[in-house]
């Protein structure tokens, strides 16, 4: 999978993983991470997602990381905001008020373009990438964030047999088996949610779980 294949999903408007409002999950579980507002959120492959304006209203500073342009254009478009862009080697920079957003390869990203981050919201990024992407997006995270954080991490477990990702499938055990070493790890709920997502059960689905975690890292 390449940077092209997500450019062409957001160019066919083939984005069945954005939602129109700001992820119910999010809403219930993130008072599980106590926020402030001396926090820093970073929220990786972000598209156009209605849950960075409601993050960047309970922090300090939102940021976000997405690789396509489309995607970001879209996003303040919907919420009729202007930036400040400004070009950079290997992204474009979008700022407003306490957003910002890099247009650019999540992976050539480096920690001093960001703040020391104190939570991560991750709903749409760790489940975009298949298993052979999975370990480098996590050395990435941890290059990019070294010190104590907690995160808000959100995934789907189905049949990986009986279709192709992305999402792909990422199983409690999964995620034990990625982060255990470094983080606490505590598993806030396991729902089935396969009647929310008519395109599964076309596929033949009749199983898929929604994982979400908080991983602590001190």
């Amino acid at each position: 999978m390449d940077n092209n294949f997500w450019h062409e999903r957001w160019a066919l408007n083939d984005i069945g993983f954005h939602l129109n409002q700001v992820n119910p999950q999010l809403l219930k579980f993130w008072p599980k991470l106590k926020s402030t507002m001396a926090d820093t959120v970073f929220i990786p492959l972000c598209g156009k997602s209605k849950d960075i304006i409601w993050l960047s209203k309970q922090v300090k500073q939102a940021y976000a990381c997405e690789l396509s342009q489309q995607a970001i254009d879209g996003f303040f478009n919907d919420n009729k905001i202007e930036p400040a862009i400004s070009q950079h080697t290997r992204y474009i920079k979008y700022q407003y008020a306490n957003i910002t957003i890099f247009c650019g390869d999540i992976f050539q990203l480096n920690p001093e373009e960001l703040e020391s981050c104190t939570l991560i919201y991750d709903r749409a990024s760790f489940i975009a990438f298949p298993d052979g992407m999975r370990q480098r997006y996590v050395e990435t995270l941890e290059l990019l964030f070294p010190q104590p954080h907690k995160r808000l991490l959100i995934t789907l477990e189905y049949p990986q047999s009986l279709m192709n990702g992305p999402p792909f499938s990422i199983s409690a055990d999964d995620v034990k088996h990625l982060f255990a070493s470094q983080y606490k790890i505590q598993c806030l709920a396991s729902n089935s949610v396969i009647d929310q997502y008519k395109r599964f059960k076309d596929k033949g689905i009749d199983t898929l779980y929604e994982h979400i975690f908080t991983l602590q890292k001190n």
